[in-house]
C-alpha cells in the first residue's frame, strides 16, 4: 500500500498531520540556513550589536549588550517555538484519531455486531494509521527542534563573547 493510501485512510487528521509536516520541515530549514548565515557572519554582527551600546559604566555597558544579544537572538529565534508545537501536538492528534477510530469500530459493533469484520478493521486501522502518523510527525520535529535550540544557544555564546570582547576594551 502506498503512503498516499494510508494517508487518505487517516481522513482529516492525516491530512492535518501532512500539513502540519510540510510546515514544520519547511520552517525547519529555512531556520538551519539562517543559523548558518548568523554564524558566518556573527563577527559583523557582534561589530554591529556592539556599535549600538553607548559608552558608560561597566555594569549599564554589560547591561545594555545583554539587552542588544538578547533582541537579537529573539529575532533570529522566531518561528523556533511552532516548531516546537508541532513536536508536541503531533501525537496528540494521533491519539485523537486513536480514540475516533476505535469510537467508530465500537459503534460498528453496536449497529451490526460482528457480522462485517472488515467495518469493525476500518475502525481500527484509522485508530493505528493515525498513531503512526502522529508520530512520525512528532518525532523529527523534536529531533530538528533540539537541534536548533542548541546552535541558537551556540550562537548567543559567540556573540556575547565577541560583543563582550569590543565593548569592554
Amino acid at each position: 500500500m502506498s503512503l498516499w493510501n494510508y494517508i487518505q485512510q487517516g481522513g482529516a487528521i492525516m491530512y492535518l498531520l501532512l500539513l502540519l509536516n510540510i510546515v514544520g520541515f519547511a520552517l525547519m530549514i529555512a531556520k538551519f540556513f539562517v543559523l548558518k548565515r548568523e554564524n558566518l557572519q556573527s563577527d559583523q554582527t557582534a561589530a554591529t550589536l556592539s556599535s549600538k551600546i553607548p559608552t558608560g559604566s561597566p555594569d549599564n555597558v554589560l547591561e545594555l549588550a545583554k539587552q542588544e544579544i538578547a533582541s537579537h537572538v529573539a529575532q533570529v529565534e522566531s518561528g523556533i517555538n511552532t516548531i516546537k508545537i508541532i513536536a508536541t501536538i503531533s501525537p496528540l492528534l494521533g491519539l485523537l484519531g486513536t480514540v475516533v477510530g476505535i469510537l467508530l469500530a465500537f459503534q460498528v459493533i453496536s449497529q451490526n455486531g460482528l457480522n462485517d469484520p472488515a467495518d469493525f478493521a476500518k475502525g481500527i486501522s484509522l485508530a493505528l494509521i493515525t498513531t503512526v502518523g502522529g508520530l512520525i510527525v512528532a518525532i523529527p520535529h523534536f529531533i530538528g527542534h533540539t537541534y536548533l535550540i542548541g546552535a541558537l544557544d551556540r550562537l548567543e555564546a559567540q556573540l556575547e563573547k565577541s560583543v563582550l570582547a569590543k565593548v569592554l576594551k
